[in-house]
């Protein structure tokens, strides 16, 4: 692409778009394969059937399965900082703090938010069926999910006084207040669970991470809800990847437009030159009559205005200057005579008698 770049605006545009479609179309790949390992998941009762299922399978394991059941603590339950007569088997408390922050750069606050204090508490915990057949729950913080509930929220206000406000604007920090919040998955709650089954060796039934690499999951909506979200997860990434591999397809249409349009200029300019030079070779055979720009005999008279070196040797129509070499004509910015400024239609050799 000779004489033809491309610009940094555009470069980056088609760079981010590329690399943004990249990305998008990797996630979506990611949860269209959960979306599919869920489907072909298969669904278990959680009762005395299943440790006989799991004991005729080979490893006594099934990679990826189903199951739900009501969450029961092996030991003593977690008791709710706020709330004591809740308990549960997971517990978390999350101290947030909320803030106003100037930004030097769009000249205005924004919000802003950090984590002060995060607290995780677990307790060994089982999946109980409706005969009272248990699978216990392992490894319960790596599942992904929604799988603890909110049970206190609370917002603390700050108050300001004079010298909080000095030094607000001298930080460039504005405190607004700090929330509170505790999260817990409640003894009794019916739960559902995607992951590895397995029989351990003491003939207990486990629920675990899936050692092939699967997601792991703990719900507190029903599998229908569970795969439902991850499918609308998936048709999200898939409308993100598409919009933004239009937006990198669009960018590239314009280069193309703007490539185009270079190549036909250039077409214009070398038949310019072809005629300019024909032309220039019938002159001497034709009668050419030359304005008084051209007339004189003084060299200095004769010369370009625009690189002072070589001999005006052109006509700029439809204005008639005679003004530059035809070198320089080529060499304009814009098609425009650059004594009038009026646009140049075309351009005829001049022959000196």
């Amino acid at each position: 692409m000779d004489g033809f770049q491309v610009n940094l605006t555009e470069a980056v545009c088609l760079g981010a778009s590329l690399a943004l479609s990249g990305i998008c179309y990797y996630v979506y790949r990611k949860s269209r394969t959960t979306v599919e390992d869920l489907d072909k998941a298969p669904h278990f009762t959680i009762d005395r059937r299943l440790k006989d299922i799991l004991k005729v399978t080979p490893g006594a394991s099934l990679q990826y399965a189903v199951v739900e059941g009501v969450v029961k603590p092996e030991g003593e339950p977690l008791k709710s900082d706020f709330h004591k007569e809740i308990s549960g088997v997971l517990q978390k408390f999350l101290l947030r703090e909320h803030r106003l922050v100037w930004n030097g750069f769009s000249r205005r606050w924004t919000d802003d938010e950090r984590v002060l204090h995060e607290r995780v508490n677990t307790t060994p915990f089982f999946l109980v069926g409706s005969d009272e057949t248990a699978v216990r729950v392992l490894c319960p913080l790596q599942a992904s999910g929604r799988h603890m509930e909110v049970i206190y929220e609370r917002f603390h206000q700050v108050n300001y006084g004079l010298s909080d406000l000095v030094g607000q604007y001298l930080s460039g920090q504005k405190p607004k207040g700090q929330l509170e919040i505790e999260e817990i998955l409640k003894v009794g709650t019916t739960l559902t669970g995607v992951g590895e089954l397995i029989v351990d060796t003491d003939g207990t039934l486990n629920l675990r991470p899936p050692s092939d690499g699967s997601e792991y999951f703990l719900s507190l909506g029903d599998f229908d809800t569970l795969r439902g979200e991850k499918e609308s997860e998936a048709v999200c990434w898939k409308t993100l990847a598409v919009a933004f591999a239009l937006a990198g397809t669009a960018v590239l249409v314009w280069v193309g437009l703007r490539y185009y349009r270079c190549l036909q200029v250039r077409r214009e300019l070398e038949k310019e030159r072809r005629e300019f030079e024909r032309l220039q070779t019938e002159a001497p055979r034709l009668p050419v009559t030359v304005g008084p720009e051209a007339e004189g005999d003084n060299h200095m008279d004769n010369i370009c205005v625009i690189c002072l070196t070589q001999p005006r040797n052109c006509i700029l129509l439809d204005c008639g200057h005679v003004c530059c070499c035809y070198t320089c004509y080529q060499a304009l910015p814009q098609c425009r005579c650059p004594i009038c400024r009026q646009r140049i239609n075309r351009v005829v050799p001049i022959y000196h008698t």
